[in-house]
């Protein structure tokens, strides 16, 4: 990071000369010296490169790194090609603000110009923005962009992420709109509830696909029945499956979001992560945010610009329909290097990989005595057991392995990814075998 080593004493002294000051309490004379801090800053002393790195290392060993993972739930822990962090790397790629000067950021204004192009070859979609804060925020943005002055009603599924309907409630509670939460049955959202609830009030329905418990929603025939009201039809997805199964497109998804954790981010004690939004053509000037366009020079040479803010609060203060001014765009930087790297095959194999996996790990558990909650699922699953859940993910951790998510008492979401090998499940499977 040469770029960002603190300038010298010499250095800013010349700066102060050239403005005409002697000194850097000259500098902020203007402010009141009854708000400035008096005395020295509690801060410890300086230490050596060393010493630095020795406390640093002290403090990480208390960390508990699992050897093996079967934990997912939002968060999913995949391989990552060595080529991410290698662009990621780069100096000249990273930066504290955003590319307004066209002119002296074409390499991040590109970056991301390759990241919407991916999102929306993956969902299908005609137009992606250039990222938000996570996939909670994205959902929460996108009932946003539906709403519209007849139409003030938001469905939600309660088999979505909890998280991202907490946050969902937030943005509705906040801005307005109502909010209703469609039952879900059977570990699936409940669409005759769905088909009951609906009218011409709603301006949008979102769901999950796979849903929180992992399972595979009829999205196509959601999108008949939102669609017969007109209301919008959101559809929130895990990028990853997508090398497998139908796109948002092609369920008839008016927008399209999601956590783009999957594609080249690691898990990082929660973040940072990115939020993905892509939309219809048709909503584009609705999407939060900003979209990064190609265009040409006064010279015909080809360049990137911000297109697109149609939302945004600092564009249109007092009609602002939200207030993202910013995007993750070091992560939506890992993102398409991630893409480019595995290429559609590549997606595809790992994403087969995941749903093989845990469909081998759900029969081993169903062959031992735990019950698999029945329906298509990509490659996350529920069981329950007459054992409490507490005392078989203790099993577990014991081994070093970090099992699945308790819902309950008696209840786990499992998770397989292509990091899972045989071996690692066949293990977990013999530990079980022993506590169950």
């Amino acid at each position: 990071m040469g770029t960002y080593v603190p300038n010298t004493l010499p250095q800013q002294q010349d700066m102060l000369k050239e403005m005409g000051l002697s000194s850097m309490e000259d500098l902020f004379a203007h402010i009141p010296e009854e708000v400035k801090y008096q005395g020295p800053l509690d801060l410890p002393e300086g230490r050596s490169e060393m010493e630095v790195l020795a406390e640093m290392e002290d403090i990480a060993g208390k960390n508990r790194v699992f050897r093996s993972i079967f934990r997912g739930a939002g968060a999913y822990h995949h391989y990552i090609p060595a080529m991410v962090g290698h662009v990621l790397s780069n100096e000249t790629l990273q930066t504290a603000y955003t590319p307004y000067q066209a002119e002296i950021s074409q390499g991040v204004l590109q970056s991301i110009f390759e990241y919407q192009t991916g999102i929306c070859e993956l969902t299908g979609m005609d137009v992606s923005n250039a990222s938000v804060y996570d996939g909670a925020t994205a959902a929460a943005e996108a009932l946003a962009m539906c709403r519209e002055r007849k139409r003030n009603k938001a469905l939600v599924s309660a088999a979505v992420q909890p998280g991202v309907l907490e946050t969902i409630r937030t943005y509705c509670f906040g801005s307005g709109m109502e909010l209703a939460v469609i039952p879900e049955k059977d570990g699936l959202t409940d669409l005759d509830a769905l088909a009951s609830m609906i009218d011409e009030e709603t301006a949008c329905v979102y769901l999950q696909h796979p849903n929180y418990y992992g399972r595979l929603e009829d999205a196509a025939r959601a999108g008949e029945i939102i669609h017969e009201t007109k209301a919008k039809y959101i559809l929130g997805v895990n990028p990853l499956s997508l090398g497998i199964l139908k796109t948002p497109a092609e369920y008839g998804a008016d927008v399209a979001v999601g956590d783009g954790q999957p594609l080249g981010l690691p898990l990082a004690f929660g973040g940072p992560y990115l939020g993905f939004m892509a939309s219809t053509d048709a909503m584009k000037r609705k999407l939060p945010g900003r979209i990064v366009g190609q265009t040409m020079d006064a010279e015909g040479k080809r360049g990137y610009v911000l297109t697109l803010q149609a939302r945004e609060q600092h564009i249109r203060r007092e009609k602002a329909s939200s207030n993202i001014c910013s995007n993750q765009a070091l992560c939506a930087l890992a993102v398409g290097v991630y893409l480019a790297a595995m290429g559609p095959e590549g997606l595809a194999e790992a994403a087969r990989q995941c749903t093989a996996k845990a469909h081998y790990f759900a029969e081993k558990l169903e062959e031992i005595g735990f019950t698999v909650e029945q329906g298509e699922f990509f490659h996350e699953f529920v069981t329950s057991s007459a054992k409490p859940a507490a005392d078989i993910l203790a099993a577990l951790e014991e081994a070093g392995i970090l099992g699945g998510l308790p819902l309950d008492e008696h209840r786990i979401l499992w998770c397989c990814t292509e990091m899972n090998s045989r071996k690692d499940m066949d293990e977990a499977v013999s530990i079980l075998k022993e506590v169950v």
